[in-house]
C-alpha cells in the first residue's frame, strides 16, 4: 500500500503555518511563522495586521514545508486547509492559497474545522491513539468537551456560554499590565506563589456540564480594580497563581465528571491552553487516580500548526468526506 501525503495550510489567527504529513501519523515537516513579536505592542492580535502579514508569509511558509519534508507538489495528494473557526480575513488568506495549489496540482482539496484540527495533533503524537474517546479542547476561542465517535465523527457535549478559557487567562493578564499573550506569562508567574486568593466561592461544575468563565474573570478585575483604587500593592504572582488554580481545577472538574456521566475513560487534551502547565498537572494527577487513560500532545502541537491540520485533513482524505470545491468560503464562527 502507497503511503499517502497531505499538505496542511493553516491560518485561522496569528500564525502563519504549513506542513506536509505522511498517513495522518508521520509529521515530515512542520513549519509556523508566528506574529507574536508583531501583535505584542498592540496588547492583542489586531485582525487587518494579521491578515496582511499572513498574505506576506503564506507562500515561503508553504515553501518550506515541501522543501523540509523533502517533497514536491508532484508527491502530495491532498491540500487539507482550515476554513473556520478563526478571523475570516486571515482565514481567506489559507483558503485562496490553499484553493490555488490544489487546482494547480489537479489534487483534492479538503475543508478542516480548526477544533478537530486541534483534536487530530494527538494522532500526531500517539501512533496507537484511536477513536472513540472524549476530547477537551481549551484555548483562547473555543473551550468545548467533544465525543470523538470515530476519526471524521465529533459530537459536541458541552461548550463555554461566554469567554473561553483562553480568552480570561488573556484579559486578567491584560489587566496585570503583563505582556501579551498572557497564558504564558500567566503560567510562568503562577509557579512563584500560592494559590491563596478565593476569587469566585460560586464557581461549580454545572448540571448541563457547560463552561463559564465570565464571572471568575470579572471578580480578578474587581479585585485588582479595588487594590489599585486604595493604592494598595498588587500581588501579581499570587494572583496568577490563585486565578489558575481556580479556572483549572474547574476545567479539569467538569472535563472528568462529562467522563463519569459518559462512561468514557479515554481522555485527550488539545488546544493552545493544553501547553498550560498547571491544567497538564491538575489533570494528570486525576487520571492517575481515576484511572482513567489521559492523552496530551506535546507543546509544539498545542499551538495553531498545520501538520494537526493536514493529520485531520488525512482522515476525511481516506474516506472521501469534506471535500471541497473553488467556491470553498472561509467560515469565521464555525
Amino acid at each position: 500500500m502507497s503511503d499517502t501525503y497531505i499538505l496542511g495550510i493553516e491560518s485561522s489567527c496569528d500564525e502563519t503555518a504549513a506542513a506536509v504529513v505522511k498517513n495522518g501519523r508521520t509529521i515530515l515537516s512542520n513549519i509556523i511563522s508566528s506574529q507574536i513579536d508583531i501583535h505584542r505592542r498592540f496588547g492583542g492580535v489586531v485582525p487587518e495586521i494579521a491578515g496582511r502579514n499572513h498574505l506576506l508569509a503564506i507562500m515561503p511558509v508553504i515553501d518550506e514545508a515541501l522543501t523540509s519534508a523533502g517533497v514536491s507538489l508532484r508527491d502530495i495528494d491532498a491540500v487539507a486547509v482550515t476554513y473556520g473557526a478563526g478571523l475570516i480575513g486571515c482565514l481567506l488568506v489559507g483558503v485562496s492559497a490553499a484553493k490555488a495549489l490544489a487546482y494547480a496540482i489537479n489534487k483534492p482539496l479538503i475543508k478542516v474545522n480548526h477544533i478537530q484540527g486541534h483534536i487530530a495533533a494527538n494522532f500526531l503524537q500517539y501512533e496507537d491513539l484511536q477513536p472513540p474517546f472524549l476530547a477537551l479542547v481549551a484555548s483562547g476561542g473555543h473551550t468545548n468537551i467533544i465525543h470523538v465517535k470515530d476519526y471524521t465523527v465529533y459530537e459536541n457535549i458541552s461548550g463555554t456560554m461566554d469567554d473561553a478559557i483562553g480568552e480570561a487567562f488573556d484579559k486578567v493578564a491584560r489587566i496585570l499590565g503583563l505582556p501579551y499573550p498572557g497564558g504564558p506569562e500567566i503560567d510562568k508567574r503562577a509557579k512563584l506563589a500560592s494559590p491563596t486568593i478565593r476569587f469566585c466561592p460560586n464557581l461549580k461544575i454545572r448540571d448541563d456540564l457547560s463552561y463559564s468563565f465570565s464571572g471568575l474573570k470579572t471578580a480578578v478585575v474587581n479585585y485588582v480594580h479595588n487594590l489599585k483604587q486604595k493604592n494598595l500593592p498588587l500581588n501579581v504572582e499570587e494572583i496568577c497563581a490563585s486565578f489558575s488554580d481556580e479556572a483549572v481545577g474547574y476545567l479539569v472538574e467538569t472535563f472528568i465528571s462529562t467522563a463519569k456521566r459518559t462512561g468514557i475513560n479515554k481522555l485527550v487534551l488539545a488546544g493552545r491552553v493544553a501547553a498550560n502547565s498547571c491544567l497538564r498537572s491538575k489533570l494528570s494527577d486525576i487520571c492517575e487516580k481515576e484511572l482513567f487513560s489521559l492523552f496530551i500532545p506535546r507543546p509544539i502541537l498545542c499551538t495553531d500548526n498545520a501538520a494537526m491540520i493536514a493529520a485531520r485533513g488525512y482522515f476525511s482524505f481516506e474516506k472521501g468526506e469534506d471535500l471541497a470545491g473553488l467556491d470553498l468560503n472561509a467560515v469565521s464562527n464555525l
